[in-house]
């Protein structure tokens, strides 16, 4: 059985280049076309497995299309599409709980790979019967603090926890506490791999 995608994008043209980007770069894929996130919720009879969403959708609006997604299908990661990237944009859809951001500039080779982990590490804090659930699991990243976001944007420049203290006007040892939080949050073990996560979900260009 095909692995089942929903795309919801008012631009046509649009749609028909990720359907074939996905269709070329994901075995055994189907790609679900909505224009908009009304057409979508009244078509789909089951939930898809990940679904990209355009953040500027006339009618409902990405952001409030998310919420809306999150609450109807809680395991499904919805990664976020724009043809721009605005952190406090990004920050925002991500503390909505989507699993990515990223830019429709991206080359097909970068939104292949940020759709193939989703799909290889589906939403798992939200229980499986939703039913059950009083309340939306938040993405770790979501909670990311502003000085935490500050932190992980120097670290992925490369620089040094010496350097980002000076930067920040903070202490070495605090640099290096916000750090071992980040890669908490972020679940991963080093600098490298947090730099990988972070591109991924689209806190990072």
């Amino acid at each position: 059985m095909p692995t089942r995608l929903l795309l919801i994008d008012d631009h046509t043209l649009f749609r028909s280049g990720m359907r074939l980007v996905l269709q070329g770069g994901i075995p055994d894929v189907e790609v679900l076309e909505a224009a908009s996130l009304e057409q979508a919720v009244r078509e789909m009879d089951l939930p898809p497995a990940l679904v990209l969403l355009d953040i500027q959708l006339t009618g409902v609006n990405g952001l409030e299309g998310l919420g809306l997604l999150r609450k109807r299908w809680p395991g499904v990661p919805v990664v976020m599409l724009s043809s721009t990237l605005e952190k406090d944009t990004i920050r925002q859809a991500l503390a909505l709980g989507a699993a990515a951001f990223v830019s429709k500039a991206d080359t097909a080779e970068k939104i292949i790979q940020v759709v193939r982990l989703h799909l290889a590490e589906p939403l798992t804090q939200q229980s499986a019967n939703p039913a059950k659930s009083t309340k939306l699991a938040e993405p770790t990243h979501a909670r990311l603090t502003p000085r935490q976001c500050e932190v992980l944007d120097l670290l992925c420049e490369g620089l040094s926890n010496k350097v980002i203290a000076r930067r920040m006007n903070l202490s070495e040892f605090t640099v290096r506490g916000h750090v071992q939080a980040v890669l908490g949050l972020l679940g991963v073990n080093s600098r490298s791999q947090a730099t990988f996560a972070a591109r991924s979900i689209g806190l990072i260009g």
